[in-house]
């Protein structure tokens, strides 16, 4: 498949973006959606609101949000200028962060599926036998649900890969800085005969999105029959 410079780019930069939105999200989709797992309190619904509101917000909205929040005027926007130097909004660091709020929904729910196939009694044992709470998640239900976390990060990598509306509220659409394979065919189709000079992108995107679900898929844990009953 011969690319263009710009079409070369545009997937470079999303891939680099998708896999930081992945390490930038995991560690807190692991702790929510074990969280959500667990935890048996008349605050869960409230967490699971929260957890999962990007997922049915639309994207220019939470864009919008991630604009206001990471603004050079904005409340933690202004305070990383002021004292780190950094500037986030209209940057491939923007679009990364966008990327990870929209897939982190994605993130938790296999994660969460992923511990709750992990047997209670085996954390208990493992606490009785004096281990401590930290302890006994990193020994005893993290290695067991480690498939399902993984299957996890590779569907959020590939809802990453495929995110638009954010990206484009809070980090722009320039070429060779934050110009992802969405935006680029977005870019593509405003030209004339675009449509015909975007299929190879489309095609590309299409490639990855259908892998990354076969992947997951495949690492998802699997129920057995008398659980469906």
């Amino acid at each position: 498949m011969n690319l263009t410079p710009m079409e070369w780019s545009a997937v470079w930069i999303s891939l680099k973006t998708a896999l930081t939105a992945v390490l930038i999200s995991l560690p807190f989709a692991i702790a929510a959606g074990y969280a959500l797992a667990r935890i048996r309190t008349r605050w869960k619904a409230l967490l699971e609101t929260i957890v999962f509101l990007p997922l049915v917000l639309p994207p220019v909205v939470t864009g919008y949000l991630l604009l206001i929040a990471v603004g050079r005027h904005g409340p933690i926007g202004s305070w990383l200028d002021a004292w780190l130097g950094w500037r986030i909004a209209f940057t491939w660091m923007a679009a990364a962060l966008a990327s990870a709020v929209v897939s982190f929904p994605l993130m938790v729910r296999s994660i969460r599926i992923a511990f709750q196939g992990v047997d209670r009694r085996l954390e208990m044992a493992a606490r009785n036998l004096g281990a401590s709470r930290l302890d006994a998640f990193f020994t005893v239900s993290f290695p067991l649900a480690a498939r399902g976390v993984i299957a996890g990060a590779v569907l959020g990598f590939a809802r990453a890969l495929s995110e638009f509306g954010a990206t484009i509220m809070v980090a722009g659409n320039v070429e060779n800085e934050t110009q992802t394979i969405p935006l680029a065919i977005y870019s593509l189709v405003q030209r004339p005969h675009g449509v015909q000079q975007s299929w190879r992108l489309v095609f590309l995107s299409i490639l990855l999105a259908c892998t990354a679900l076969a992947v997951s898929e495949l690492l998802e844990p699997k129920r057995d029959a008398h659980d469906d009953a």
